[in-house]
C-alpha cells in the first residue's frame, strides 16, 4: 500500500482529486492544505507527498523543505509536484528541493497515478510536456535566494518585511535586490519584477 499525502490549497480541487485517487488500487490517500501540511506529514508519514506548487501562503513561495524534512527513525517522504511549464521558477525550486516526480497540472489524472507509483519506487517521473519549462529553468539567472527575495517584493513586501521573513539583514536584502536588477537587465525593482513575471520565474 502506498501512503500518499496530497497537498493543495484549493479545497474543492483537493477534495475531488483526493476522492478520485482513493478509488485507485493500492493507494491510501490523505490530503492537506499547505498551512496544515507539516502537521499532517508527521501524523500520516506518507510514502509520497504529492504537492501543488501554487501555494496561497508564504507570498506564493511553496515551503517544499517542510515536506522533505527528515525525522529520526523514519525516511523522508518522496516528493512529487504538480506543476506547469509556464512557471519555470517553481520547477527550479522543486528540483533544488529534491523532487523525484513532476506531473503537468494540465495533464490527465492517470498521469498523476503513474507518477505516484513510480516515485514510490524511488524512481524519477517527469511529464514530457514539462520539458520546455525545465529548459527555461536552466536558463534562469536568479538563485533560489534571489527568487525568494523577488517573490516577496512582488507581493509588495518592504525591505524590512523581506528581511524579517527570510531572516536577513536590511543591507543583505538591498544587495540581493541590486543583484536581481543587474541580472535581469532591469532599470529598477519594479522593472525586475515585471521582467521576471513575464519570463515565468515568479
Amino acid at each position: 500500500m502506498i501512503r500518499v499525502l496530497l497537498v493543495h490549497d484549493a479545497c474543492l480541487v483537493r477534495s475531488v482529486l483526493a476522492d478520485w485517487l482513493r478509488r485507485q488500487p493500492g493507494l491510501e490517500v490523505h490530503d492537506a492544505s499547505w498551512r496544515s501540511a507539516p502537521v499532517r506529514l508527521r501524523a500520516v508519514r506518507p510514502t509520497v507527498c504529492a504537492a501543488d506548487l501554487d501555494c496561497s501562503d508564504a507570498y506564493g513561495i511553496p515551503p517544499l523543505g517542510d515536506l522533505c524534512a527528515r525525522e529520526a527513525g523514519r525516511p523522508a517522504a518522496r516528493l512529487l509536484v504538480l506543476a506547469g511549464s509556464h512557471r519555470p521558477g517553481l520547477l527550479k525550486r522543486a528540483a533544488e528541493a529534491g523532487a523525484l516526480g513532476y506531473v503537468d497540472k494540465e495533464g490527465s489524472p492517470e498521469n498523476l497515478v503513474r507518477g505516484i507509483r513510480r516515485v514510490a519506487e524511488g524512481k524519477r517521473f517527469v511529464d514530457d510536456s514539462l520539458g520546455f519549462g525545465f529548459l527555461k529553468a536552466a536558463e534562469m539567472p536568479l538563485t533560489r535566494r534571489e527568487l525568494s527575495v523577488l517573490s516577496l517584493a512582488a507581493e509588495g513586501a518592504s525591505v524590512a518585511e523581506i528581511a524579517g521573513s527570510l531572516h536577513l539583514s536590511h543591507g543583505t536584502v538591498r544587495n540581493y535586490m541590486a543583484a536581481i536588477t543587474r541580472k535581469t537587465g532591469a532599470r529598477n525593482r519594479i522593472d525586475a519584477i515585471r521582467i521576471s513575471q513575464g519570463e515565468g520565474w515568479l
